[in-house]
């Protein structure tokens, strides 16, 4: 991996990518410690110290996600959730709206139709979250409602336009990063975000140590076992079925052509991290809404869904199966492939070339990422069973790492695929 970095740094382009992605991770750095007015940042510390009403767990997660800005009350404290949600919505609509669906099938043209809606979504996602987000924290703002109410009311229209454009601005920096740096820019967010936070866990972890609440042995553990899972994670992504194809001999003209043998890469982890991600914004909305509309049903449903709750853990981890699954079927169309390789003369040794290549591709496609779903799954519920078994609070729990890891592994591909583009060759 160093040496691809190595590499990669003297190649002009690749260079300039990589120092315009730092400098938008700066930018968003910066951002997080800018805060929004009217608010008092004693006040912010002690409703999250509190817990919140109930909700310490969900804003803690809300901050990792923030990388602190929600800690801080700045303008990016929402982080880029709203953007993940209306992402999933947009993916779910592909398939029950035909229009949506062809756009996706059109190229280019119809993505920008659908990323253009996303972006509408988000705002009005984020326009919704900011509002709850204030009533939520109306207690730390510096104006009493009680004594003055229009000065309250303003400053509360004031903090949802500062968090709804924090939300925008990072939407927009995320698609800059795509455009014109290094890898998935909304995932680079995320990634630094949590990056941003291990300084702060490694000394509270210290911390704990010296006051004896945990022991060297608790610590040794979860390294070795965070080792152990980092090893699997990079083992699994890099994971592939390879189905072998024969092409058929040809005569054109006077030559022979064809008869080469190759094969289809299948990953075994082909959604990578995007389930995680889905799937702990998708859990966290029940609790964010419970927090936020103090109701009886929406608190019982909001303690169904917390995460660090029984009931909760197996929503999350059943929900990343599911969207492994069809964020897989988005990708990987089986028909498409069978189609092309009968257009090009190849089949599979074994197996009638059409329909049958294709439901032979797609029981191996639901097999390998079965496997893939259920590590990714038991990697995300891992720290919440050692929690119980430890004894200790785990400050950086499996989706903190599943993403770090599958970005890291993410980024480093793109890295390499542009540098074999220049006939550089790296070494991860």
């Amino acid at each position: 991996m160093l040496a691809t970095l190595r590499n990669a740094w003297h190649i002009k382009d690749i260079r300039r990518k990589l120092l315009f992605t730092l400098a938008m991770i700066l930018v968003y750095r910066l951002g997080s410690f800018v805060p929004v007015p009217g608010i008092d940042r004693a006040e912010i510390a002690r409703i999250l110290g509190s817990g919140g009403g109930g909700g310490g767990g969900l804003f803690g997660l809300f901050d990792v996600f923030a990388g602190g800005a929600l800690s801080n009350f700045s303008v990016f404290a929402m982080g880029i959730m709203p953007y993940i949600n209306a992402s999933i919505i947009m993916q779910l609509l592909q398939v029950v709206i035909p229009k949506f669906e062809e756009w996706a099938k059109e190229g280019p043209e119809g993505r920008k139709k659908l990323m253009q809606i996303s972006r509408y979504g988000t705002v009005v996602l984020a326009l919704i979250q900011s509002i709850g987000m204030s009533f939520a924290f109306s207690g730390a703002i510096s104006v009493s409602r009680a004594t003055d109410p229009a000065a309250f009311y303003l400053a509360l229209v004031v903090i949802v336009l500062s968090l709804t454009a924090g939300t925008a601005f990072l939407m927009w920096l995320g698609e800059q990063i795509t455009d014109k740096g290094i890898g998935n820019g909304i995932s680079i967010i995320i990634f630094a975000s949590i990056v941003s936070r291990l300084p702060l866990v490694t000394v509270q972890t210290f911390a704990l140590l010296q006051a004896g609440e945990v022991n060297i042995f608790q610590v040794l553990l979860l390294l070795a076992l965070a080792l152990v899972v980092v090893a699997g994670m990079i083992y699994v992504s890099e994971g592939e079925r390879r189905v072998p194809v024969q092409y058929a001999k040809r005569l054109v003209g006077r030559r022979m052509y064809g008869g080469a043998s190759s094969h289809i890469p299948l990953k075994v982890n082909q959604a990578g991290v995007i389930p995680v991600i889905f799937a702990t914004s998708l859990t966290m909305l029940p609790e964010t809404i419970g927090n936020f509309w103090q109701n009886n049903i929406l608190q019982k449903i909001a303690a169904f869904f917390t995460l660090n709750t029984v009931s909760g853990t197996l929503i999350a981890t059943a929900l990343i199966i599911f969207f492994a699954f069809f964020y897989t079927a988005i990708t990987v169309n089986p028909t498409d492939l069978a189609d092309n390789m009968r257009k090009n003369g190849g089949f599979i040794p074994g197996i009638r070339p059409g329909r049958p290549t294709a439901g032979y591709i797609q029981r191996i496609i639901n097999r390998i990422t079965l496997v893939g779903a259920l590590f990714i799954a038991l990697v995300f519920a891992l720290p919440y069973l050692l929690q119980g078994v430890v004894g200790m609070q785990i400050g950086i729990g499996g989706t903190s790492l599943l993403i770090i890891i599958g970005v890291a592994l993410e980024t480093m591909k793109q890295i390499e695929s542009q540098m074999l583009m220049r006939h550089y060759k790296g070494f991860m």
